[in-house]
């Protein structure tokens, strides 16, 4: 039993009903080869925090007010506080956090 389905396995019987498990996927646009270790949503989640359009968020200002000292609220700051929160809610209601955390990424 390869790492992928040792988690699958446990999403199963962990996860709440109402939980999307990665075995359920509707699958990609493009075939791509299955892993032995990750499960396609924790894919999903790597290949949005691995592109160039999220390194760039960095570099967006969320909200421009006139700061007091050098603490500037960016774009990718804002969206690293929104993930965290949603893999919160995800553990607190059993659901996908690999799926959740991808969501509030992209």
């Amino acid at each position: 039993m390869t790492i992928r389905e040792k988690i699958e396995q446990m999403e199963r019987e962990n996860l709440s009903s109402w939980a999307t498990l990665d075995e359920n996927s509707k699958g990609r646009d493009r075939d791509e080869p299955e892993c032995d270790i990750r499960p396609v949503f924790q894919r999903d989640r790597d290949r949005i925090l691995h592109s160039k359009s999220f390194r760039r968020l960095k570099n967006k200002t969320q909200v421009f007010l006139t700061p007091k000292g050098d603490h500037y609220r960016t774009r990718l700051s804002h969206t690293l506080e929104v993930s965290q929160n949603a893999r919160t809610i995800a553990k607190a209601l059993r659901l996908n956090e690999d799926l959740v955390e991808a969501i509030a990424l992209g």
